[in-house]
C-alpha cells in the first residue's frame, strides 16, 4: 500500500488559497496571492528540496494546471518533477501535453491507486482534493509549513467534512523567518480524558 503525502503551505489561520504567487488563484476575489515569497530563506529552501525528491503525484485539476503551465520548462528545479506520474482528479480534463499525466475520475479511483504497489504519493496544494482525502481518511500524514499570518479569508486547509482524526509529529523545525514546519504521521482515533 502506498503512502499519500499531504503538503502545504497555510497561514496561522489554515488559508492554503494561491500562496506562490498573485496570480496563481483570486477566486472569491482573493488578494493576498504570493504570501509566502516574503518569508523565503535558506533555511527553508533546504527543507523544499528535501521534500521535492521525486516521488508520484496526486493533483486537483487546479493546482495541476498550475504546475503543467511551469515546470515541465523549470524542471531543473525540481529534479525529476517530469520523469514521476502525475496523477490528476478531474471530472472536466483528460489530457495533457505533460508526460507521464494520468487522469483520475474519482474517489474510489484514488483508493485503487493507494492499495497499488509504488512509492509514496505526495499531494502538493490542491485545497479541494485534499479535503476529499481528509474527509475519507486517506491521508497518511501531512507535512506543512505554517507562515506567521492571518488572511482572514480565502481557501482553508480544513473545510466541513475533515473527520476526527489524530496524528503525532514526526519532525519539526523553524525557519529564521519564523515558518513552523511540521511534519505529522495519522495516529489512530482521537482520544479525550479528563483532568
Amino acid at each position: 500500500m502506498r503512502k499519500i503525502i499531504v503538503i502545504e503551505f497555510i497561514t496561522l489561520d489554515g488559508v492554503l488559497q494561491a500562496p506562490g504567487g498573485p496570480e496563481e488563484d483570486t477566486s472569491g476575489s482573493f488578494k493576498y496571492g504570493g504570501w509566502v515569497v516574503p518569508y523565503s530563506d535558506e533555511a527553508s529552501g533546504k527543507i523544499m528540496e528535501k521534500q521535492m525528491k521525486p516521488s508520484d503525484l496526486l493533483l486537483g485539476r487546479k493546482t495541476f494546471e498550475i504546475f503543467a503551465s511551469y515546470w515541465p520548462e523549470h524542471a531543473d528545479n525540481w529534479q525529476g518533477i517530469n520523469d514521476v506520474t502525475k496523477y490528476v482528479l478531474s471530472k472536466t480534463l483528460n489530457k495533457s501535453d505533460w508526460k507521464n499525466s494520468v487522469f483520475l475520475e474519482s474517489l474510489a479511483e484514488i483508493e485503487k491507486l493507494k492499495k497499488s504497489e509504488g512509492s509514496d504519493i505526495k499531494v502538493w496544494g490542491s485545497g479541494k482534493l485534499t479535503q476529499l482525502l481528509l474527509k475519507h481518511d486517506l491521508v497518511d500524514e501531512l507535512w506543512l509549513k505554517i507562515f506567521p499570518l492571518t488572511l482572514g479569508k480565502g481557501k482553508k486547509l480544513f473545510g466541513d467534512g475533515t473527520i476526527p482524526a489524530a496524528f503525532i509529529l514526526t519532525e519539526s523545525a523553524i525557519t529564521p523567518s519564523g515558518v513552523i514546519v511540521a511534519n505529522y504521521k495519522r495516529a489512530g482515533e482521537v482520544k479525550t480524558g479528563s483532568f
